[in-house]
Order: structure tokens, then C-alpha cells, then sequence
């Protein structure tokens, strides 16, 4: 017996005689009315959104943080609700159905599944997302996952001025930066920003006199060479990640940058020791207190 491609149909499964009726009810869980996944499996967020796409009987687009997933953005929680456009408002638990006025060229095709495009995709999450962190995170992973643009947006908004919550949006899109790889990066940046520092350049090459290439740096100041990593949990318990972590950071002082390192604990807890030590670095390489970098001006959303 061949392997059926999960998650599917049940009706269609059935009805190509792949597997028997008996072993389809063993092997498998209903996900959603009529589509099926195997037992002990936790579907992904792209999974779950699949999922959701074929109860609709492949007649919904998929929209928000499902559409995100499809696109390839990281990170989107396996625990949010798939969320697709669609008539049908009687759903099961974990789809939530929109009534949106899609234009044609808001909706693109992703291995047969109708899927907002990356600029509407984007548009929703910024109206709809609560938390202004969590927007700018997840726009983020958007962005550096599709290379939509700002202005790409902003088209969608004017092509849709009387949509709700569109303040959301204007709240969180001057913030956005593709060049985040991590919802943690994302949350440096900000914590940066909202300290009043400058605005920080993300994923900065760094090249050493001959032009080879050195380090690429989360984010930081080019000018100073002054730079700000978040470090994840294996940056502390893999000892090969860790041995690698400091040979790098040798080679990045070679070059004169200093390396600010971020954790978890400490955006968490310890914000402030983060923005003292970037400042003190900052000052050390000669920014005074009364002058700011230059910061890319505040996009304005009509």
C-alpha cells in the first residue's frame, strides 16, 4: 500500500480505492470535518492551513497567518487558527472565515492552493494582529521570506481606504524590516527603536581589507562598528555553535567591531542592561549623546 499524502479528503481518498475505509479510521484523525492527517502528528502551521483549504473543498483562499505560512515565512505558530476567505461562516474550531473584497491581483496560486498575495497578506496581518511586537514580528518574517515591499502595501491600502483597523497597520508597517531572521531579532530592533536610538542596519556584511568576507552581523551601526546579536539557546549549549561563535567574534574585533550579544533572559527581563550596553558601545566608538545617526525616515501609510 502506497503512502497517501497528508493532510487529504477523505471522500477522494476513498473514492481512488488508495487505502480501505478501516485503516484510513486507524491510521488517521479527522483534522477537520472530512480531512484527515495521521494520529500523534502536530500539523505545521502550512499544514493546518492545507488542511483548512481542503474543507473548504478547495474553494477558499487562504488568507493571514495561514497565507504567511504558504508563502514561507517563518516562525507562524502551528497554534493559530487557520484563517481563510470564504462564504462559509458555519466552521469548525481553528478556522476563522473572513468576508473580504479581494481584487484580482490580491490573490496568486501556491501548489494549486488560491492564496492572497504577499502585499494583501501583509495588509491583514498588520490590521488584524493585536499586539503591536507581535505585528512587527510577524511582518517581518514576511517580508524576509517574500521581498514584498513597503510601497507594495501601501497600494493595498489605497486600493481598500475603508477597511477596519487600518491604524494597526499605519502603527506597525514604518517599523517593518525584511532583514530580520528571527522574531527575536525583530524584538531587539524594536526594543532599540523605542529607546530612541538610531534606527540599526540589519544583516550587515562584514568584509575585511581585502574584500573577503568576515561576518554577517544581525544588526548594528556600520559607521561605529558597533554590532547587536541575539543569540539563541544552542549559541550557549552546543559547544561546536559556541566554539564557532567565539572565533567569530575574534575575527570580528580584528576588524574593530564590537559585538554586542543579546538573550532571551535579557529582552525579556533585562531590557535596559540591553540598551545601556549598546549605548556604552556606541559612545566608546565615538557617538556622542547629543547626536543621532542617520534614521530612514517614517514611512507614512495613506
Amino acid at each position: 500500500m502506497d503512502e497517501v499524502d497528508w493532510p487529504f479528503l477523505g471522500t477522494e481518498v476513498l473514492a481512488a480505492k488508495m487505502i480501505p475505509e478501516r485503516t484510513m479510521r486507524t491510521l488517521y484523525r479527522p483534522v477537520y470535518p472530512g480531512v484527515y492527517a495521521p494520529w500523534g502528528i502536530s500539523l505545521s502551521a502550512r499544514q493546518r492551513a492545507v488542511a483548512a483549504w481542503l474543507w473548504s473543498r478547495r474553494r477558499a483562499v487562504v488568507a493571514g497567518s495561514s497565507a504567511a505560512a504558504v508563502l514561507g515565512a517563518k516562525w507562524v505558530s502551528p497554534d493559530l487558527d487557520a484563517e481563510l476567505v470564504f462564504g462559509n461562516h458555519k466552521t469548525p474550531p481553528k478556522i476563522v472565515v473572513h468576508d473580504d473584497n479581494l481584487k484580482s491581483d490580491e490573490v496568486m496560486t501556491v501548489d494549486g492552493m488560491a492564496v492572497t498575495s504577499p502585499a494583501r497578506t501583509a495588509f491583514d496581518i498588520g490590521r488584524r494582529t493585536r499586539s503591536r511586537l507581535a505585528g512587527v514580528q510577524r511582518l517581518d518574517s514576511l517580508f524576509n521570506a517574500t521581498g514584498v515591499s513597503v510601497a507594495e502595501v501601501e497600494a493595498v491600502v489605497a486600493a481598500h481606504a475603508g477597511a477596519r483597523d487600518l491604524n494597526r497597520l499605519r502603527q506597525v508597517l514604518p517599523l517593518v524590516d525584511g532583514g530580520a531572521e528571527s522574531y527575536q531579532e525583530s524584538r531587539t530592533r524594536l526594543a532599540l527603536i523605542d529607546a530612541g536610538l538610531p534606527w540599526p542596519e540589519t544583516q550587515i556584511v562584514v568584509c575585511d581589507e581585502y574584500g573577503g568576507f568576515v561576518a554577517r552581523v544581525d544588526m548594528g551601526y556600520r559607521d561605529l562598528k558597533v554590532g547587536i546579536e541575539y543569540d539563541g539557546p544552542q549559541h550557549w549549549t552546543d559547544p561546536k555553535q559556541r566554539q564557532r561563535d567565539i572565533d567569530r567574534q575574534v575575527a570580528l574585533a580584528e576588524q574593530g567591531w564590537l559585538i554586542v550579544r543579546v538573550s532571551w533572559d535579557m529582552l525579556r527581563y533585562r531590557e535596559a542592561t540591553l540598551i545601556g550596553r549598546v549605548r556604552d558601545a556606541m559612545r566608546a566608538a565615538g557617538w556622542p549623546v547629543s547626536r543621532n545617526l542617520p534614521t530612514p525616515p517614517r514611512r507614512v501609510v495613506s
